[in-house]
């Protein structure tokens, strides 16, 4: 009888032979643009009119959304970072709203002899636009190709806020900033006139209420970003002897104006401080893995257009993009998830802030769709 290979002679990867880049991808051109956003709120019921008006931040960059060359920057690194390990797993890159279209490459996948890939989505936050919806599309995919006869497996890695790779990261650059504010200015700035303002992406207030699984108290989205922005800040203040206050912070509402959505908005709270005396603000998009459309018009132009307006000096933070602890962050997460499927244990999972960690295979009701029932991958439910 032949022994099973010990776990020393293994692929770290194994049993998976593809890792998967899921994102929500963006145009390429001015002629992407409207129908990129037709893609994005499919079934909404939303006006080209409407539509218009969101595409105006588009053509104010040409046409061309930053997201899908930071992708191909990501997956360079990624590259570079398995072929450092010596991990010859291949790479695939998917998006959910252009192309290169999720399907597809699943389609691709699957022709060239892969049949279990594991997944890292370009979102690091438990809720249902940052973890389920991409968990549906990935079901709906797996299910087209099998209509086809193709037969693929897909796994993904878990949300990861306080995975060191990325909460470490993060902490990182915010010190630096600080640190180089510190050096620029003649003497420090006086601590109540800084303030550290972390940014997120808003979501409906209802879709908040249910993030996290269907038996816990909810607000999982908001509570992640409040205990990184709490541990970070007093990251900060440690290592720079530093009193400094925080405020989270949202971005890029939309819908109807009578859904109530995660409040203060980034230009209502820039506002609010400068009232309050303070003149400088430190402005960390740690919602974000990299410095997409939300980034770009969002805080680059709007709230930095409001804080000229209202007299803030205002420094931003990057995102973690294709940092080098990040990207090794990235690797790890699907070696841990590779070690989980293969049954071993225990399997060290690091975490910071907290010690605890979301699971890769999401429990019952958890971030549920709440307008429609749809299948979800890499769940109970």
């Amino acid at each position: 009888m032949t022994s099973p290979p010990a776990e020393s002679d293994l692929n770290p990867l194994d049993p998976y032979d593809g890792i998967l880049l899921l994102s929500f991808g963006g145009p390429e051109s001015p002629d992407d643009v409207m129908p990129f956003l037709r893609n994005v709120t499919a079934g909404r019921g939303i006006p080209d009119e409407r539509l218009t008006a969101v595409a105006e931040h588009y053509y104010s960059f040409g046409g061309k959304s930053p997201i899908n060359d930071q992708n191909r920057v990501v997956l360079a690194a990624l590259r570079t970072e398995l072929d450092r390990r010596e991990i010859t797993t291949p790479l695939l890159w998917g998006n959910r709203n252009f192309d290169p279209f999720l399907t597809e490459t699943l389609r691709e996948a699957h022709e060239a002899g892969m049949r279990r890939l594991v997944t890292i989505v370009t979102s690091a936050y438990t809720g249902y636009s940052s973890c389920r919806q991409y968990r549906e599309d990935l079901a709906a995919a797996v299910a087209t190709l099998a209509d086809e006869g193709r037969e693929i497996e897909v796994d993904k890695v878990r949300p990861y806020f306080n995975h060191p790779g990325f909460s470490r990261a993060n902490a990182r650059q915010v010190t630096e900033a600080v640190r180089a504010l510190a050096r620029r200015s003649e003497g420090k700035r006086p601590d109540d006139e800084v303030r550290l303002v972390f940014v997120t992406h808003s979501i409906p207030e209802g879709m908040d209420d249910t993030s996290g699984p269907g038996d816990g108290e909810g607000n999982t989205y908001r509570r992640q970003h409040l205990a990184l922005a709490a541990a970070i800040t007093d990251e900060v203040n440690a290592t720079l002897s530093r009193d400094l206050d925080h405020e989270l912070v949202y971005c890029s509402r939309s819908g109807l104006p009578t859904q109530p959505w995660l409040e203060p908005d980034v230009n209502d709270a820039l506002r609010a401080m400068a009232s309050d005396g303070v003149r400088t603000v430190v402005v960390a998009p740690i919602g974000f893995v990299s410095d997409h459309m939300e980034v770009r018009f969002d805080l680059d132009t709007e709230a930095a257009q409001t804080a000229a307006a209202v007299g803030l000096e205002m420094v931003r933070v990057p995102t973690v993009g294709s940092d080098p602890e990040f990207i090794s962050g990235l690797v790890d997460l699907t070696l841990e998830r590779a070690a989980q499927s293969r049954s071993l244990a225990p399997v060290v999972s690091p975490s910071w802030p907290g010690n605890g960690v979301f699971p890769p295979v999401c429990r019952s009701g958890c971030c549920p769709n709440l307008t429609a029932t749809k299948p979800a991958l890499c769940g109970s439910d």
